[in-house]
C-alpha cells in the first residue's frame, strides 16, 4: 500500500520478504543436514556423510549469497 508520498506502509518490501523467506529456508536446511550427517555417522556410512556435508556446504554458500543480496535490497530497495 502506498501513501501520498509514494512510500509503502508495509514494514518491509515484498522483495525483502522473499529474500528473508529464502534465507530462513536455507538455514533450516543446514540445520536438517546436521542431523542427516549425524545419522550417517551413527551407521558408519562415510559416503553418505560426505554427500550430506557437500549438500550442507552448498546450502551455506547459497545462504551467504542470499544474505548479500538481501543487504543490497535493504540498502537500495533493489539490486
Amino acid at each position: 500500500m502506498a501513501t501520498d508520498n509514494g512510500h509503502s506502509q508495509e514494514p518491509i518490501s515484498n522483495l525483502e520478504y522473499d529474500f528473508i523467506s529464502v534465507l530462513y529456508n536455507k538455514a533450516e536446511a543446514v540445520k536438517a543436514y546436521d542431523g542427516y550427517i549425524k545419522d550417517a555417522q551413527e551407521v558408519n556410512s562415510q559416503p553418505c556423510v560426505e554427500l550430506f556435508q557437500k549438500l550442507r556446504q552448498s546450502e551455506m554458500e547459497q545462504a551467504q549469497e542470499i544474505s548479500h543480496h538481501l543487504q543490497q535490497v535493504m540498502q537500495h530497495g533493489k539490486m
